[in-house]
């Protein structure tokens, strides 16, 4: 008799200015794209936080955008990463000497051409004390999807490349996260902060049975690959989705636009 699968849950409940996003245990990462209306909400719930190299100009620049009443340096003292991590190519010196006086620590990996800074902030979570075997932190990635296209999908292999992290890639626009084939999985969704539309994309090899429940065009024991079928604008009928796969799949979904002073407000 062939086991069942462990069953890996998926919620976006980091979106929530509520306890129940409070309570979550994520790192956040910020890249060198624009800065996502919610991320001063993930700023705040967030257990470890992380520039990307030029992400750190981000978060100097445009955070204080989204507070046009108060003072923009009291507002860089209030957002400090604790860590910027990269091959330095992208910050400013005005921004890295800042950051410095603030007592960020600042890791240089110019040495390291072969990975990319998200792959190097990965890295730097994982290996933390805070992400410890029985509470693992989940990861999430501000400015990982927009811009170049070589970038976009070379943050998509990390996340192939940790299958046994959880990952969720953001934009203003969208999420993105990794259902390995090992498990089986439940997505919760939050209709208010998510959907209608989304989108299941094999990864790394085409899928040859792909099974969902709660979807409008479910899939039953489905063939997908790219030059044949790819679940993509299909629609989110409940508040769970059920998907096992015999590949690994990105799935993807938009997130609503929203006043930020209500479901995603900024504190």
């Amino acid at each position: 008799m062939i086991p069942a699968m462990e069953v890996m849950s998926h919620s976006s409940s980091f979106l929530l200015p509520a306890d129940e996003a409070s309570a979550k245990r994520y790192a956040l990462i910020v890249l060198n794209q624009n800065l996502p209306r919610f991320t001063p909400l993930l700023w705040e719930h967030a257990k470890l936080r992380l520039c990307a190299d030029g992400g750190a100009n981000r978060i100097y620049d445009e955070l204080p955008l989204f507070f046009p009443r108060e003072d923009a340096l009291l507002i860089r003292n209030r957002y400090k990463p604790d860590v910027i991590k990269g091959d330095m190519d992208s910050i400013r010196p005005d921004v890295l000497h800042f950051y410095l006086s603030l007592g960020t620590k600042v890791i240089d990996e110019s040495h390291d051409q072969d990975t990319t800074d998200l792959d190097k902030c990965i890295l730097f979570i994982r290996d933390s004390p805070l992400n410890q075997e029985s509470s693992k932190l989940q990861i999430l990635a501000t400015g990982a999807l927009g811009g170049r296209f070589d970038h976009e999908a070379g943050n998509l292999n990390v996340l192939y490349r940790y299958p046994d992290t959880k990952i969720t890639l953001l934009s203003d626009d969208c999420l993105i996260q990794l259902l390995p084939k090992i498990h089986r999985h439940e997505i919760h969704i939050q209709p208010s902060l998510l959907g209608p539309h989304c989108g299941l994309i094999p990864i790394g090899a085409p899928s040859a049975k792909t099974t969902t429940t709660g979807l409008q065009w479910d899939l039953t024991d489905t063939e997908m690959r790219f030059g044949g079928l790819v679940s993509t604008s299909n629609l989110v009928k409940g508040e769970k989705i059920t998907v096992e796969s015999d590949s690994d799949l990105l799935w993807t979904i938009p997130i609503k636009k929203q006043d930020p002073n209500k479901t995603l407000r900024s504190g």
